[in-house]
């Protein structure tokens, strides 16, 4: 019963974080706004690479660093097997 009874509150918890927060795709779109105004009148090449370059490498470090070294454990919160999870790491210099 005790696990019935604070599972509400836990839900209004998160619910309150989560208002709170704004969400990654409001914080990806402010960057990227902020990073082509800074351009002034210069022309963005490769911003698609640039991106996910900034934004898969701490995405993978920090799984990483969640799943405690486990790649299969951050391969599958990932949604991905983990042969592409070692590729990706080597790729951005996290192997």
């Amino acid at each position: 019963m005790q696990a019935t009874e604070s599972a509400p509150a836990a839900h209004a918890d998160m619910a309150v974080d989560i208002a709170l927060q704004p969400a990654l795709c409001d914080h990806v779109a402010r960057a990227v706004r902020r990073y082509l105004s800074d351009l002034d009148s210069k022309e963005p090449e490769g911003l698609y690479e640039l991106v996910l370059h900034e934004v898969e490498k701490p995405l993978l470090r920090e799984v990483l660093r969640w799943s405690e070294g486990n790649q299969s454990r951050a391969a599958a919160a990932l949604g991905i097997d983990r042969a592409t999870l070692r590729k990706k790491l080597a790729l951005r210099g996290l192997s």
